[in-house]
């Protein structure tokens, strides 16, 4: 079959190169290039933490056992690292930790409580302040460093013949002779499925081949698509695993950078008018990340930088076509960095070989079907830790 994959971030890269590996003929289109959209902003933690729906949290767990079996296939620099995460509670937040910590370990999700020399020794270069009063490890959990993780996957699909080109998609057409896409500039590319992959785009587009994908698209300020990260250049630091502590996430970067997330600082973040460098938003950052650095006195060098996610309007992955007629894949993920080596095992497997994959059973389309258009309620909690 001749398939077009629109959209190279996490998702597409990788259902793209499943169907190379599968002796497919591949043609993937992204607007920008591969991994410059939602993928290059992303947290990128690896868990499935607080998937609290048991159908998503058997899809998050799949994800992250096959993150570990994707990496001994690839080649090129290690982007995903099983480091483990750990969660520091303070007063306010310890009760909250212990509840969930005995939720996933009755799931058989490891995870227990450590003392803070062993929290120190796991974490690295970091000074856990007198304020923490218990902290969680989960040894299953990891990262990747999203842009080594597209760019190897893309080498891979590559090298088993995908191709991958810039193109502006402005219309796909399902006929009964199959599916064309129409490029800005005038081409029509035609083949025999589509897989749309196109991240926060993907509601527009599908529309225009008329197909509803509800998904959140808001993007200004309070919108829970809006999300902000930064990029700690200085102090470099020896930081081993994902840590999150009250008012502040972290996990490691190349070089001895840092990737610093502050979930509560999105609401107040404006897309049309950035946050700057010496702004509020950016000291509060600055601030946070100091009182954890083992020179507290040491001024920080921060690089922000805002994503929007790509946000399906009940927060749940959307796989699967839209009917038994249909011809164009519809895939969205708001934990794409986490499920993209799962995904594109098993999106690629129903697609190369009509065969329904049970994990993804309950993420079709189709769910929307003759319902209220959702609201935005459930995509809320699922920018809230865990559920991100």
């Amino acid at each position: 079959m001749k398939i077009i994959i629109v959209g190279a971030g996490a998702l597409g890269v990788s259902v793209a190169r499943q169907l190379a590996l599968a002796g497919e003929d591949v043609r993937l289109l992204d607007q920008r290039g591969a991994g410059t959209g939602t993928s290059s902003t992303t947290f990128a933690w690896i868990n499935s933490y607080r998937r609290l729906d048991p159908d998503y949290h058997r899809l998050g767990l799949a994800g992250m056992e096959e993150h570990g079996r994707l990496a001994e296939q690839l080649g090129g620099a290690r982007s995903y690292i099983p480091s483990g995460a750990l969660q520091w509670a303070d007063s306010s937040s310890e009760q909250w930790l212990a509840g969930n910590v005995e939720r996933l370990r009755a799931l058989g999700y490891p995870a227990h409580f450590v003392t803070p020399d062993e929290a120190t020794r796991i974490a690295g270069d970091l000074r856990i302040p007198a304020a923490i009063t218990s902290i969680a490890h989960f040894p299953s959990e990891g990262y990747v460093l999203p842009d080594l993780f597209v760019g190897n996957l893309l080498t891979d699909a590559e090298r088993h013949g995908a191709t991958c080109a810039i193109g502006r998609v402005v219309a796909i057409a399902d006929k009964r002779d199959g599916v064309s896409v129409t490029l800005a500039g005038g081409e029509v590319l035609k083949g025999d499925r589509v897989v749309l992959a196109a991240g926060r785009w993907s509601e527009r587009l599908a529309a225009r081949a008329g197909i509803d994908v509800p998904m959140v698209t808001g993007t200004g300020r309070g919108s829970p698509t809006v999300g902000l990260l930064g990029y700690a250049r200085s102090p470099e630091l020896d930081l081993r695993c994902v840590i999150h502590s009250p008012g502040l996430n972290l996990r490691p970067s190349a070089g001895g950078h840092t990737v610093l997330q502050a979930l509560d600082l999105n609401a107040h973040v404006d897309p049309d008018d950035p946050p700057s460098p010496d702004g509020d938003i950016a000291r509060v950052l600055a601030q946070r990340f100091s009182a954890l650095l083992p020179d507290p006195g040491e001024r920080p060098r921060i690089d922000l930088r805002i994503g929007f996610r790509s946000l399906p309007a009940d927060g749940h992955t959307i796989a699967g076509y839209t009917s038994g007629r249909s011809r164009v894949y519809c895939l969205v993920s708001h934990s794409g960095i986490t499920l993209a080596p799962i995904l594109g095992r098993l999106v690629a497997t129903e697609i190369a070989t009509d065969q329904e994959q049970d994990l993804l059973r309950s993420f079709r389309p189709t769910r929307f079907n003759g319902t209220r258009r959702p609201d935005t309620e459930a995509a809320q909690h699922a920018t809230r830790l865990g559920e991100q």
